[in-house]
């Protein structure tokens, strides 16, 4: 569960004050968690994601410990209304400094298993979204303001993903495009990076995927834990401060050294068996 102080444990006080920060898919996990983070540091964090319930509850839970945020549901797929809302906020705050493209998603499934329409849904979400988000908001607002920070969240590891081919393609997508861009709008003072998450504690564990998945990934840390949500939060915000001013291009892993490991078998024991009582249980649904 997010950490609920009102104080950074690692932010100096106001170090972000004035800051206008987007953060797409912040009704929970890790968006909430940088959203968070990024409000404690004094930033105004205007919220996006397409259910409307998880975002009001993480205004509230900013609001609660003395920060500002607004939240408004949108689909980042959708080239119009993603347009619309960056012009709503432009026209409400008059800047954008830092986007958190933390908006995606995947599900676990074989790869024989996976049909079209299925593979086009992960990267439509995670590719095209987030290229029409960073695309609105450098051409509408950072291009003009010859500066700005833009972060794109992908996954460790690196060297493969059973179970997660679709995922796999499109963030090594969304990586390769950070680095392109950060080249292109190096000019108009626009820093881009990826931030590749491991494992961490989130509901997203227990709650999108096959019985195993938890366990097994845990096997496959080095560090021997979960990352917890404060400590993405922390990356996030790091960048977003001044201390991040130099950082353009790169990919920050955050996994306990599970990118570099790549231990392990595939499938893990019972796999294949959850995915099928899975299946069942929706054809019965």
């Amino acid at each position: 569960m997010t950490n609920s102080t009102d104080i950074s444990r690692i932010l100096a006080p106001d170090v972000l004050k004035g800051q206008i920060c987007v953060v797409s898919g912040a009704g929970t996990g890790l968006g909430r968690a940088a959203a968070l983070e990024l409000a404690r540091g004094g930033a105004i964090v205007i919220t996006c994601a397409r259910r409307a319930d998880p975002l009001a509850e993480t205004v509230s839970m900013i609001e609660s410990i003395g920060g500002t945020a607004q939240s408004h549901p949108l689909d980042i797929r959708d080239a119009e209304a993603v347009n619309g809302f960056v012009d709503r906020v432009l026209g409400e705050h008059g800047r954008i400094d830092t986007l958190v493209n933390n908006a995606g998603g995947q599900f676990a499934l074989p790869a024989e298993m996976i049909t079209p329409n299925g593979f086009r849904k992960v990267l439509e979400l995670n590719v095209l979204g987030t290229w029409l988000m960073t695309h609105a908001v450098a051409t509408k607002a950072m291009i003009g303001q010859r500066d700005g920070k833009i972060l794109n969240v992908t996954l460790s590891p690196h060297d493969g993903f059973p179970g997660l081919v679709h995922s796999s393609a499109a963030r090594a997508a969304v990586e390769n495009m950070t680095k392109t861009l950060s080249v292109e709008w190096a000019r108009f003072g626009i820093r881009l990076n990826a931030l590749a998450a491991g494992h961490f504690s989130t509901d997203a564990l227990d709650t999108r995927y096959v019985p195993g998945v938890k366990e097994d990934a845990l096997t496959r840390i080095p560090s021997g834990r979960f990352g917890t949500e404060e400590e993405w939060g922390w990356l996030v915000a790091y960048l977003a401060s001044p201390a991040g001013d130099y950082f353009s291009g790169s990919v920050l892993t955050l996994d306990g050294a599970r990118d570099v490991f790549g231990s392990g078998t595939y499938p893990p024991p019972g796999f294949f068996e959850a995915i099928a009582a899975a299946a069942a249980g929706k054809d019965t649904k």
